[in-house]
Protein backbone atom coordinates (compact mmCIF):
# COMPACT_ATOMS: atom_id res chain seq x y z
CA UNK A 1 0.00 0.00 0.00
CA UNK A 2 1.32 3.45 -0.95
CA UNK A 3 1.32 5.89 1.96
CA UNK A 4 0.54 9.46 0.91
CA UNK A 5 0.70 12.91 2.48
CA UNK A 6 -1.66 15.52 0.99
CA UNK A 7 -1.06 19.26 1.47
CA UNK A 8 -3.40 21.90 0.02
CA UNK A 9 -2.45 25.55 -0.45
CA UNK A 10 1.14 24.42 -0.81
CA UNK A 11 2.46 27.04 -3.20
CA UNK A 12 3.48 29.58 -0.53
CA UNK A 13 3.55 30.50 3.14
CA UNK A 14 2.57 27.87 5.69
CA UNK A 15 1.71 25.37 2.96
CA UNK A 16 5.17 25.62 1.47
CA UNK A 17 6.72 25.23 4.93
CA UNK A 18 4.55 22.18 5.58
CA UNK A 19 5.72 20.58 2.32
CA UNK A 20 9.38 21.22 3.09
CA UNK A 21 9.24 19.95 6.66
CA UNK A 22 7.08 16.91 5.96
CA UNK A 23 9.54 15.85 3.25
CA UNK A 24 12.48 16.25 5.65
CA UNK A 25 11.09 14.80 8.88
CA UNK A 26 8.52 12.16 7.94
CA UNK A 27 8.47 9.10 5.71
CA UNK A 28 5.86 8.90 2.96
CA UNK A 29 5.93 7.17 -0.40
CA UNK A 30 4.60 10.35 -1.99
CA UNK A 31 3.73 13.88 -0.92
CA UNK A 32 1.02 15.48 -3.02
CA UNK A 33 1.18 19.27 -2.94
CA UNK A 34 -2.02 20.90 -4.23
CA UNK A 35 -2.59 24.48 -5.36
CA UNK A 36 -3.70 26.48 -8.40
CA UNK A 37 -0.36 28.04 -9.30
CA UNK A 38 1.46 25.49 -11.45
CA UNK A 39 4.74 27.40 -11.67
CA UNK A 40 5.03 27.78 -7.91
CA UNK A 41 4.13 24.13 -7.28
CA UNK A 42 6.61 22.81 -9.82
CA UNK A 43 9.35 25.06 -8.49
CA UNK A 44 8.75 23.83 -4.93
CA UNK A 45 8.57 20.16 -5.97
CA UNK A 46 11.80 20.45 -7.97
CA UNK A 47 13.52 22.17 -5.06
CA UNK A 48 12.55 19.51 -2.53
CA UNK A 49 13.12 16.55 -4.85
CA UNK A 50 16.58 17.78 -5.87
CA UNK A 51 17.71 17.63 -2.24
CA UNK A 52 16.06 14.31 -1.40
CA UNK A 53 17.29 10.77 -1.87
CA UNK A 54 13.98 9.80 -3.44
CA UNK A 55 11.76 12.06 -5.55
CA UNK A 56 8.62 11.90 -3.43
CA UNK A 57 6.97 15.31 -3.95
CA UNK A 58 4.33 15.40 -6.64
CA UNK A 59 2.76 18.73 -7.71
CA UNK A 60 -0.98 18.54 -8.40
CA UNK A 61 -2.54 21.65 -9.96
CA UNK A 62 -6.03 21.81 -8.46
CA UNK A 63 -8.51 24.32 -7.05
CA UNK A 64 -10.01 22.66 -3.95
CA UNK A 65 -12.63 25.34 -3.39
CA UNK A 66 -16.28 24.39 -2.80
CA UNK A 67 -18.15 21.33 -4.03
CA UNK A 68 -16.38 21.39 -7.39
CA UNK A 69 -12.96 21.39 -5.72
CA UNK A 70 -13.90 18.49 -3.47
CA UNK A 71 -15.25 16.52 -6.42
CA UNK A 72 -12.06 17.20 -8.39
CA UNK A 73 -9.98 15.82 -5.53
CA UNK A 74 -12.28 12.82 -5.20
CA UNK A 75 -11.94 11.98 -8.90
CA UNK A 76 -8.15 12.35 -8.75
CA UNK A 77 -7.85 10.22 -5.61
CA UNK A 78 -10.07 7.45 -6.94
CA UNK A 79 -8.17 7.32 -10.22
CA UNK A 80 -4.81 7.11 -8.44
CA UNK A 81 -6.13 4.41 -6.12
CA UNK A 82 -7.47 2.44 -9.07
CA UNK A 83 -4.10 2.58 -10.84
CA UNK A 84 -2.29 1.33 -7.75
CA UNK A 85 -4.71 -1.49 -7.06
CA UNK A 86 -3.73 -3.06 -10.36
CA UNK A 87 -0.20 -3.57 -9.04
CA UNK A 88 -0.45 -3.27 -5.23
CA UNK A 89 -2.92 -2.56 -2.42
CA UNK A 90 -3.94 1.00 -3.22
CA UNK A 91 -3.56 4.27 -1.30
CA UNK A 92 -3.40 5.13 2.38
CA UNK A 93 -3.46 8.81 3.38
CA UNK A 94 -1.15 9.10 6.36
CA UNK A 95 -1.34 12.89 6.58
CA UNK A 96 -3.91 15.37 5.28
CA UNK A 97 -3.16 19.07 5.70
CA UNK A 98 -6.02 21.37 4.70
CA UNK A 99 -4.21 24.66 4.41
CA UNK A 100 -5.72 26.41 1.36
CA UNK A 101 -7.73 29.54 2.06
CA UNK A 102 -7.85 33.34 2.18
CA UNK A 103 -9.38 36.28 4.05
CA UNK A 104 -10.66 39.79 3.41
CA UNK A 105 -10.08 43.01 5.34
CA UNK A 106 -12.70 45.69 5.81
CA UNK A 107 -16.31 46.19 6.94
CA UNK A 108 -18.70 43.63 5.47
CA UNK A 109 -20.64 46.27 3.55
CA UNK A 110 -17.45 47.42 1.80
CA UNK A 111 -16.25 44.00 0.68
CA UNK A 112 -17.35 42.08 -2.41
CA UNK A 113 -20.12 39.65 -1.51
CA UNK A 114 -18.89 37.30 -4.23
CA UNK A 115 -15.45 37.35 -2.66
CA UNK A 116 -16.91 36.63 0.79
CA UNK A 117 -18.88 33.68 -0.57
CA UNK A 118 -15.78 32.40 -2.36
CA UNK A 119 -14.01 32.55 1.01
CA UNK A 120 -16.66 30.36 2.62
CA UNK A 121 -16.48 27.94 -0.31
CA UNK A 122 -12.75 27.49 0.19
CA UNK A 123 -12.28 27.91 3.93
CA UNK A 124 -15.32 25.84 4.95
CA UNK A 125 -16.95 23.86 2.13
CA UNK A 126 -13.75 22.75 0.42
CA UNK A 127 -12.05 21.83 3.68
CA UNK A 128 -15.05 19.81 4.83
CA UNK A 129 -15.20 18.00 1.51
CA UNK A 130 -11.49 17.17 1.60
CA UNK A 131 -11.87 15.61 5.04
CA UNK A 132 -14.90 13.56 4.05
CA UNK A 133 -13.40 12.32 0.80
CA UNK A 134 -10.08 11.42 2.42
CA UNK A 135 -11.68 9.63 5.36
CA UNK A 136 -12.03 6.16 3.73
CA UNK A 137 -8.29 6.26 2.97
CA UNK A 138 -7.23 7.17 6.53
CA UNK A 139 -5.98 4.40 8.81
CA UNK A 140 -4.96 4.07 12.44
CA UNK A 141 -2.12 6.54 13.00
CA UNK A 142 -3.22 8.93 10.24
CA UNK A 143 -3.26 12.66 11.01
CA UNK A 144 -5.45 15.53 9.79
CA UNK A 145 -4.32 19.14 10.22
CA UNK A 146 -6.85 21.87 9.45
CA UNK A 147 -5.53 25.44 9.33
CA UNK A 148 -7.81 27.64 11.39
CA UNK A 149 -6.77 30.93 13.01
CA UNK A 150 -6.56 32.90 16.22
CA UNK A 151 -9.57 34.71 14.73
CA UNK A 152 -11.60 31.54 15.39
CA UNK A 153 -11.91 32.35 19.10
CA UNK A 154 -13.95 35.55 18.80
CA UNK A 155 -16.02 37.54 16.28
CA UNK A 156 -14.01 40.38 14.76
CA UNK A 157 -15.24 43.62 13.24
CA UNK A 158 -13.63 44.39 9.86
CA UNK A 159 -12.95 40.65 9.56
CA UNK A 160 -16.45 39.27 10.07
CA UNK A 161 -16.75 36.48 7.50
CA UNK A 162 -13.16 35.35 7.83
CA UNK A 163 -13.44 35.04 11.62
CA UNK A 164 -16.70 33.13 11.27
CA UNK A 165 -15.20 30.75 8.71
CA UNK A 166 -12.24 30.03 10.99
CA UNK A 167 -14.57 29.45 13.96
CA UNK A 168 -16.24 26.79 11.82
CA UNK A 169 -12.90 25.14 11.05
CA UNK A 170 -11.95 25.04 14.73
CA UNK A 171 -15.31 23.67 15.87
CA UNK A 172 -15.42 21.09 13.09
CA UNK A 173 -11.85 19.95 13.77
CA UNK A 174 -12.43 19.42 17.50
CA UNK A 175 -15.65 17.50 16.86
CA UNK A 176 -13.96 15.40 14.17
CA UNK A 177 -11.11 14.60 16.57
CA UNK A 178 -13.66 13.28 19.06
CA UNK A 179 -15.41 11.15 16.44
CA UNK A 180 -12.21 9.64 15.04
CA UNK A 181 -10.45 8.98 18.35
CA UNK A 182 -11.61 5.34 18.50
CA UNK A 183 -10.23 4.75 15.01
CA UNK A 184 -6.79 6.00 16.07
CA UNK A 185 -6.95 8.98 13.69
CA UNK A 186 -5.69 12.31 15.07
CA UNK A 187 -7.09 15.74 14.15
CA UNK A 188 -5.40 19.05 14.98
CA UNK A 189 -6.52 22.64 14.34
CA UNK A 190 -3.66 25.04 13.63
CA UNK A 191 -4.64 28.47 15.03
CA UNK A 192 -1.89 30.97 14.20
CA UNK A 193 -1.78 34.69 14.78
CA UNK A 194 0.41 36.94 12.64
CA UNK A 195 2.67 34.94 10.30
CA UNK A 196 4.91 36.30 7.53
CA UNK A 197 3.04 35.16 4.43
CA UNK A 198 1.08 36.55 1.47
CA UNK A 199 -2.05 36.77 3.60
CA UNK A 200 -2.07 40.54 4.23
CA UNK A 201 -1.57 41.42 0.56
CA UNK A 202 -4.52 39.24 -0.43
CA UNK A 203 -6.79 40.23 2.45
CA UNK A 204 -6.21 43.96 1.89
CA UNK A 205 -6.52 43.78 -1.91
CA UNK A 206 -2.98 45.09 -2.20
CA UNK A 207 -3.26 47.90 0.38
CA UNK A 208 -0.90 46.13 2.78
CA UNK A 209 1.94 44.17 1.20
CA UNK A 210 3.22 42.39 4.30
CA UNK A 211 1.68 41.13 7.50
CA UNK A 212 2.27 43.35 10.54
CA UNK A 213 4.45 41.70 13.18
CA UNK A 214 4.49 38.38 11.39
CA UNK A 215 6.77 35.56 12.53
CA UNK A 216 8.59 32.92 10.54
CA UNK A 217 6.13 30.26 9.25
CA UNK A 218 8.74 27.51 9.71
CA UNK A 219 8.47 27.81 13.50
CA UNK A 220 4.68 27.62 13.43
CA UNK A 221 4.72 24.58 11.16
CA UNK A 222 7.38 22.70 13.13
CA UNK A 223 5.41 22.97 16.36
CA UNK A 224 2.13 22.10 14.65
CA UNK A 225 3.50 18.89 13.15
CA UNK A 226 4.91 17.78 16.51
CA UNK A 227 1.66 18.50 18.34
CA UNK A 228 -0.53 16.92 15.67
CA UNK A 229 1.37 13.63 15.65
CA UNK A 230 1.23 13.59 19.47
CA UNK A 231 -2.55 13.82 19.30
CA UNK A 232 -2.94 17.44 20.44
CA UNK A 233 -6.18 19.04 19.27
CA UNK A 234 -4.96 22.64 18.86
CA UNK A 235 -1.61 24.18 17.92
CA UNK A 236 -0.70 27.81 18.72
CA UNK A 237 3.01 28.62 18.62
CA UNK A 238 3.26 31.84 20.61
CA UNK A 239 2.30 32.16 24.31
CA UNK A 240 0.71 35.49 23.35
CA UNK A 241 -1.69 33.70 21.02
CA UNK A 242 -2.59 31.13 23.68
CA UNK A 243 -3.23 33.91 26.21
CA UNK A 244 -5.46 35.74 23.73
CA UNK A 245 -7.46 32.56 23.07
CA UNK A 246 -7.86 32.01 26.82
CA UNK A 247 -8.86 35.63 27.41
CA UNK A 248 -11.61 35.32 24.79
CA UNK A 249 -13.54 33.07 27.20
CA UNK A 250 -14.00 35.95 29.63
CA UNK A 251 -14.74 38.85 27.29
CA UNK A 252 -18.14 39.47 25.72
CA UNK A 253 -18.31 38.43 22.07
CA UNK A 254 -20.22 41.54 21.00
CA UNK A 255 -17.79 43.74 22.92
CA UNK A 256 -14.84 42.27 21.04
CA UNK A 257 -16.62 42.63 17.68
CA UNK A 258 -17.56 46.23 18.40
CA UNK A 259 -14.10 47.15 19.67
CA UNK A 260 -12.28 45.64 16.69
CA UNK A 261 -14.71 47.30 14.29
CA UNK A 262 -14.12 50.74 15.85
CA UNK A 263 -10.40 50.55 16.62
CA UNK A 264 -8.78 47.76 14.56
CA UNK A 265 -9.13 49.27 11.13
CA UNK A 266 -7.43 47.22 8.43
CA UNK A 267 -6.25 48.81 5.16
CA UNK A 268 -8.15 47.58 2.13
CA UNK A 269 -8.96 48.53 -1.44
CA UNK A 270 -12.67 47.73 -1.90
CA UNK A 271 -12.62 48.43 -5.62
CA UNK A 272 -9.66 46.23 -6.47
CA UNK A 273 -10.14 42.57 -7.33
CA UNK A 274 -7.05 40.45 -6.95
CA UNK A 275 -6.97 36.67 -6.95
CA UNK A 276 -7.26 34.77 -3.69
CA UNK A 277 -4.18 33.19 -2.20
CA UNK A 278 -3.22 29.55 -2.58
CA UNK A 279 -1.44 29.80 0.73
CA UNK A 280 -2.18 29.57 4.41
CA UNK A 281 -4.76 31.21 6.57
CA UNK A 282 -3.51 33.30 9.46
CA UNK A 283 -5.06 36.28 11.20
CA UNK A 284 -3.09 39.41 10.32
CA UNK A 285 -2.21 42.20 12.79
CA UNK A 286 -4.90 41.10 15.24
CA UNK A 287 -2.87 41.98 18.30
Amino acid sequence: MKRIAVITGASSGLGKAFAQQVSQKYTFDEIWILARREDKLKELADQINSNAKFKTVRPVVMDVSGRQGAEAFKAFLEEEDKKLKSIESGIEIGLLINNAGFGTYGPFEETSINREMDMIDLNCTGLTGMCGIALPYLKKGSVIINTSSLAAFMPLGNFAVYGASKAYVLSFSIALAAELKDKGIKVCALCPGSVSTEFANVASNGARKEVKGGINPDKVVAQCLKRAFKGKKISMYRPKWRFTALLSRFVGRYLVARYTYKYNKRPHNPDEDIKKSDGEISISDYM
